[in-house]
This record gives structure tokens, sequence and C-alpha cells, in this order.
């Protein structure tokens, strides 16, 4: 079927991105792959690109166009090629929609502009040792001093992914205990600044998939935080994550959709050139019915995806519609035999970077609780 969710601008993007991965990307993948990160240079190239800057308003160095629709494409074409652009992701499709949507005129003035520029790269960290998906147990806290000038932050964070290159981190900590009855109440955003005396980026973590991407334990020490870098209102922070739910899990569906297009395409072109037995693989009955049924599975895929991208564009996608790629790619990987266990191949990438979706962003088992209370259930 003919898709209609992208126009002519959003496919002469597509091809933009294209070339530039096949020129800038792809040749120096596998280096990168090894290393466990990309260059911090690699971001200002994307910058050039205008990437970061897409939903930026125009006064502060944007194109000032509010859609999604780029960021989906930019999964599509990421995973086509199986190759990631490192933790940038985040900045963009995470940290902008709070800057946006939180930050004062002045702090706009500060920050848009070099995150525009890749000058100032953003993560956001949440997750701490110990508590997961239950963000409400947060144990580290920032007091404001008795002049009011800063916080002091002190605690600890995991799974930062970007956390390793960022420039700023957007913290959420507690400025206030939990009340009896609302244990989420208390929680603050600050923007800390990397360089701070105190903060401390530990390991690089080692992942079993998105090896580019940078993902790391940080620490806090006595950080001061001026009081100007306090992003929305103090100890409303948890009902601001919350806003944000629908674009982080559209991004999270969006891209295991793309992740399961891509490992057809690659086990339809491998099947097709490896032969067994004297002919092709894709020849034998239950080659065809396996890339049959996993390229139905994709298709449904791609029609709720595309649903949620343009409601989502609309403000009508909830937390709940954007909370099963894995089958199709673990289908494919098997129709490669041994070399689909092979990291030289894409669909080997593919399958250890899909296998997060599952995690981040909430766990399918907090996704299933959230669609059930959606139910009425």
């Amino acid at each position: 079927m003919r898709r209609t969710v992208f126009n002519e601008d959003h496919e002469a993007f597509r091809q933009v991105l294209r070339d530039f991965i096949e020129a800038e990307v792809t040749p120096h993948y596998q280096e990168w792959y090894e290393a466990g990160i990309v260059p911090r240079d690699f971001y200002y190239k994307l910058a050039e690109l205008g990437l970061f800057g897409i939903e930026v308003p125009e006064e502060y160095g944007g194109a000032g166009i509010k859609s999604f629709k780029y960021n989906a494409i930019e999964s599509e074409e990421l995973s086509r090629a199986a190759v990631s652009f490192g933790g940038s992701g985040v900045h963009v499709a995470l940290c902008l929609p709070y800057l946006l949507k939180l930050a004062t005129d002045e702090q706009k003035k500060r920050w848009l502009p070099r995150f525009t520029s890749g000058e100032m790269m953003f993560a956001i960290a949440m997750t701490e040792p110990g508590t997961g998906s239950d963000l409400a147990g947060m144990k580290t806290t920032a007091k404001l001093s008795e002049d009011g000038s800063h916080y002091v932050l002190n605690g600890a964070k995991t799974f930062i992914t970007g956390g390793v290159l960022a420039d700023r981190v957007i913290v959420c900590a507690r400025t206030s205990p939990a009340r009896e009855d609302d244990r989420r109440y208390g929680i603050s955003l600050l923007v800390v600044d990397t360089k701070s005396a105190g903060y401390t980026v530990g390991r690089k973590l080692d992942k079993l998939g998105l090896k580019v991407s940078d993902t790391a334990e940080l620490a806090f020490s006595d950080v001061q935080v001026p009081a100007e870098d306090l992003l929305g209102e103090e100890n409303k922070g948890f009902s601001y994550l919350g806003q944000n739910l629908p674009q982080e899990r559209l991004a999270i569906a969006y891209g295991a959709y793309a992740q399961a297009a891509a490992a057809v395409e690659f086990a339809k072109k491998y099947t097709e050139e490896r032969h067994i037995f004297g002919k092709a693989v894709v020849s034998f009955q239950n080659t065809k019915f396996e890339l049959a049924a996993c390229k139905a599975e994709v298709d449904a895929a791609q029609a709720v995806a595309d649903r949620a991208l343009e409601a989502h564009d609309l403000g009508e996608l909830t937390a709940a519609e954007a909370a099963s790629a894995s089958r199709v790619i673990d289908r494919c990987l098997q129709l490669h035999g041994g070399y689909g266990y092979i990291n030289e191949y894409p669909i080997a990438r593919l399958y250890a970077d899909n296998r997060v979706n599952r995690i981040y962003g909430g766990t399918s088992e907090v996704m299933k609780t959230i669609i059930a209370k959606d139910m009425g259930l």
C-alpha cells in the first residue's frame, strides 16, 4: 500500500540523509563500533546537516518545524543502513521537548543556539541504581542553598545515554521529600553543566547492543547548580516527565518497526545471494513462508506506527497509545544461518540493538500496566 504519512519535502530530506549516511557514517562505522562511541566532532556534522534544529524555533537558529516525522525518517534510514548516530538521538528526541516546553526565554537564549549548532550536547538523567522504572523512588537530592543562589546536588545515575559526551545533563533530583499521599511530589529538573566541580562520569557501560551510543554512570558530589538552571517549577518534575512519555515511546516504537523492516530487507537480499544444495536459499518454500510472515508483521507495525506518528503531530497521542518487532528480527537472523550470528553482518547488530526496546522508556511490563489502566482495568 502507498504510504501517505510523508510528503515530497520529507522524501527529499530522506534522500539527503541517505547520502550523508553513505558518505559520512558507513565508511567509519566499524571503527566507531569497536570504540563504543562516535567522535565528538561528528555531532558538528549532524548539526551542519540541520538535524538538531528542525524543531527549534527560527529565532534560535532552527527551522521551526513542529513535526516528529523527520525523526521518524531518521530512524528508518539509520535502520536501513544498520548504523547509528550515537547518543545524539537523546539530544533531540528526549531533551529538546523539555527545553521547548519548560525553559524560560532567558534559558532558551542561553541554551538553544548552542543546542542547534552542536556546541552544547544534552542528555537526560532519570534512572538510578536500584530504582529502574520506579522514578518516584529516586534518591538523588538537590538542596537549595540558604541564600537561594544555587542547589547542591548529590547522588548517582545510571544507564545515561549520551552521558559520556554530554555538555549539559537534565538531572532529575529530589528538591523536597515525598508526601505521604504523593510519593511523586518533590522531584525537580536541573540542567547541570558537566564541567562542574564534583560532577563525575563513571564507567562507559559495555552493552549488548547499541554499541556506538555512549551510555554512562554519573555521580554527583556537592555539585553546585545555579538556581537559574532549574527547568520548570520546583517539585513538579515528575509531571513533566509524564508529559514527554508519548514522544519518547513513539520514538522507541518507530525505531523498533524500522529495525524490523530493515531486517526483512537484509534477509531477503542474503537469501537471494546465498546458495545451498545448488540453489538460492530464497527458493526454498520455508524461506518464502518465513519472509512473507515477517513482511506481514512489518506491514502491520508500519500501519500502527504511521497512525501514531500522525496522532503525535496533531497532539492527540497519549502515553497508553504509544506503549513487537523482536520476533521479525529473530526470524530474519535465522534465515542467515551461522552468518547471522557474526557482527560483520547488519542483521546481527539489529538483533542486539533491538532487544533494549522492551526495556528502556519503561519496560514492556510497565507498558502493559499503563494500557490496562487506560482500558479501565
